[in-house]
């Protein structure tokens, strides 16, 4: 599809506070969009907010919250005037073996990325329906192959992708495309704060090429941002990505077999994983939650 002109265009980014989200925003912004920032932490939000190029404004909101996204969504197109893009990006992520994870931190991965996803798109829909505008949902290498010690980021991604291509289906007809972001690992807080833990950090250096190495975050936004301009119902942050998916039928049979081993190998260090949110979104997750910004689910 050829590219549209992003000169004008309403874009709204969620986890825009740093990483992925404030990059893209950035360059968003830099092609002449105006965007609109997401996210819990407002005084980085506001930050970035105010170094973007063109309009740009920002909203404090938990995206599993659907009152508030609701009125993120109004606010956002009473302050515009419409909405054509949206990318839904906020994620957290926790690692570790399931049988000793903190059950809340676990859910609340689910929660995020899954749930905060589909969300975010309930509220915004109604305002992409009157621009036929496009809607793109940041999965991961995790949704297209199963991984020993993320049960929850695997299963919230690979839930992400299958609600992106389900709803593409349902609203096709009414002018909105749906995208799926696919990204390996990206040199972001996220992931380093993921590789803080020795064992995790170990385990991810030992996979296969390419698949451990960490990957610069710029030239991955691009790659975003192209399939944004695209209107593409898939966008690759790294070159080799597109390639898993003709194999990836084969690939939880070859994790079954390859991850056992690796588990038999790591077995006696696995006690000291920690087991919270990860990196500095997820730092500002937890203390939202400890401050009673985010109200707890039973």
């Amino acid at each position: 599809m050829s590219r549209v002109s992003l000169e004008g265009q309403v874009a709204v980014v969620t986890g825009a506070a740093r990483g992925v989200g404030e990059l893209l925003a950035r360059k968003l912004s830099a092609r002449g969009a105006k965007v609109a920032l997401v996210g819990l932490e407002p005084d980085a939000l506001k930050q970035v907010a105010e170094r973007l190029h063109g309009d740009a404004d920002h909203w404090y909101a938990d995206v599993t919250d659907h009152e508030a996204m609701t009125r993120v969504a109004r606010e956002v197109k009473e302050r515009f005037g419409k909405v054509d893009i949206v990318v839904a990006n906020a994620g957290v992520a926790t690692g570790g073996p399931f049988v000793d994870s903190d059950p809340v931190a676990w859910r609340r991965v689910v929660e995020v990325n899954l749930i905060g996803s589909a969300v975010t798109a309930r509220a915004f829909l109604p305002v992409l329906m009157e621009s036929r505008g496009y809607l793109l949902q940041i999965a991961s290498l995790a949704a297209l192959t199963p991984a020993p010690m993320m049960t929850a980021y695997c299963a919230s991604k690979a839930g992400v992708e299958a609600f992106a291509h389900s709803l593409r289906a349902e609203v096709g007809y009414k002018g909105v495309r749906v995208g799926v972001g696919y990204l390996s690992w990206t040199d972001t807080d996220m992931v380093r704060g993921a590789d803080r833990d020795e064992v995790m950090r170990e385990l991810r250096q030992r996979l296969p090429w390419p698949a451990g190495k960490t990957y610069p975050l710029g030239p991955a936004v691009d790659r975003l941002v192209a399939g944004i301009e695209r209107r593409s119902s898939q966008v690759y942050g790294q070159w080799w990505l597109r390639g898993m998916q003709g194999v990836r039928g084969y690939l939880p049979g070859l994790v079954g077999t390859v991850g056992q081993r690796e588990m038999r190998r790591f077995g006696a260090r696995l006690e000291g994983v920690r087991i919270g949110l990860v990196g500095a979104g997820g730092e500002a997750d937890e203390a939202a939650r400890a401050e009673g910004r985010i109200t707890q689910r039973d």
